[in-house]
C-alpha cells in the first residue's frame, strides 16, 4: 500500500542549541495543530555519519494516508504558517522540501 509522506531535511543550523529550542519548543507544538490530514510524525536528528559531518542535520516526515490527504494539507493556511516557521528557524539555510510517494515492507 503507497502512503504520502512530506520530509523536510533541515541543514545544519549556525547555532545548534537555539534551533533544538526553537524546534522543540515551537515548532513541533505546531505541528498537530496545523497539519490536517497527518496520521504521523517523526522526528530525526542526524547523530554522524560514515561520511564525516553531513550538511543534513535534523528530518522531519509528516504521514499522510495517501496524496490527496497531503496535497490537501499544502494548501490550508496552517501548512503554509508551518511552512514558514520552518524557514524562520532553519538558520543554516532553508530546509529541504519533498514529497515522497512511501511504500513499506516488513521484514520479520
Amino acid at each position: 500500500m503507497l502512503t504520502a509522506k512530506l520530509v523536510l531535511i533541515y541543514p545544519r543550523p549556525l547555532d545548534e542549541a537555539a534551533f533544538e529550542r526553537a524546534y522543540k519548543e515551537e515548532h513541533l507544538p505546531l505541528i498537530e495543530k496545523k497539519l490536517k490530514g497527518l496520521n504521523r510524525f517523526v522526528a530525526t536528528k542526524i547523530v554522524q555519519s560514515p561520511a564525516g559531518q553531513v550538511r543534513a542535520y535534523r528530518i522531519a516526515e509528516a504521514h499522510f494516508s495517501d496524496m490527496n490527504a497531503l496535497h490537501g494539507c499544502l494548501e490550508t493556511g496552517g501548512c503554509k504558517d508551518l511552512m514558514e516557521h520552518a524557514k524562520m528557524i532553519s538558520t543554516g539555510g532553508p530546509p529541504i522540501v519533498l514529497i515522497c510517494e512511501e511504500e513499506n515492507f516488513l521484514f520479520w
